[in-house]
């Protein structure tokens, strides 16, 4: 389990904060070859206009490419680095395979160097291993599933989420998400065996608003404390509440509960839901 690491308290921004120890962290540089370069777009669309607020600045990152689908089926890789990801919250194992090609995939938590992997029907069932649903045994806890066969996987993805195999039937694998959502998927996707690293992740604390700017996060204004023009939580003599039963956005929109999945194609896939 890799260890946080705390401050002492010399300045208020150190006091409190919680960092990673990165003890699994093996290899700083990036693997040139899985490397691509990213332009920072602030935010804004094609035509310059703003359609994420607070974003901007940031420290620059490359940006590493990752086997979601897990490609190399059938053939056993190596682990040989464990690496930190500026774009996600687990971090990657760099896989050499054994005709030399090399590839990230999400480390499983407790990946370690000199472990080996495999992705395919044939692989074994442990940790950081790939298979279809149908392979995968009743109870197991999978990480990295794919919706549809091929396309890679989308669910269980960031740090210490996993996923478990409740049951199977009708060519239909009934997984339970970290959400608490019962979903059906087919038994033909795949899935990694384990839980995603870096679990510790959720214990960390930013501790000053210095290090939320090099995430790329501008800073967030309270709508209570604009005026009644800019946002309708707005106005008032002093603190004042937003005199109206529910929060909204600053278009109007309920800020809370307002539902916004219309996907009626795969509803009959969700046995239930994640909110009663």
């Amino acid at each position: 389990m890799p260890a946080t690491k705390k401050y002492k308290p010399t300045s208020p921004g150190q006091r409190g904060t919680v960092r990673s120890s990165f003890e699994e962290i093996t290899k700083t540089k990036p693997e040139k070859a899985l490397v691509i370069g990213g332009k920072r777009s602030g935010g804004r669309n094609v035509f310059g206009r703003i359609t994420v607020r607070h974003r901007g600045g940031g420290a620059k990152r490359n940006f590493r490419i990752i086997d979601m689908k897990r490609m190399k089926r059938g053939v056993p890789g190596k682990v040989t680095a464990i690496e930190y990801d500026p774009y996600r919250s687990a971090n990657l194992a760099l896989v050499q395979y054994v005709d030399g090609d090399k590839r990230y995939i999400l480390a499983t938590n407790g990946l370690k160097v000199g472990d080996t992997v495999e992705a395919g029907p044939d692989a074994a069932l442990k940790s950081g291993c790939a298979l279809p649903l149908r392979l995968i045994p009743t109870g197991t806890t999978v990480h990295n599933i794919e919706l549809d066969p091929g396309k890679g996987g989308q669910l269980a993805r960031s740090a210490g989420t996993s996923a478990q195999v409740m049951a199977k039937e009708e060519g239909k694998a009934l997984l339970r998400l970290p959400s608490g959502e019962m979903r059906r998927v087919n038994e033909e996707c795949y899935a990694t065996v384990g839980q995603v690293g870096n679990i510790e992740h959720k214990n960390l604390k930013i501790g000053k608003a210095g290090r939320k700017r090099h995430m790329g996060w501008r800073p967030t204004v309270r709508g209570s404390v604009m005026n009644p023009r800019d946002h309708p939580h707005g106005g008032g003599e002093g603190r004042s509440p937003i005199g109206m039963p529910h929060p909204k956005t600053p278009w109007g929109k309920p800020a809370l509960g307002y539902r916004t999945r219309r996907n009626k194609r795969s509803s009959v896939f969700i046995v239930r839901r994640r909110t009663k």
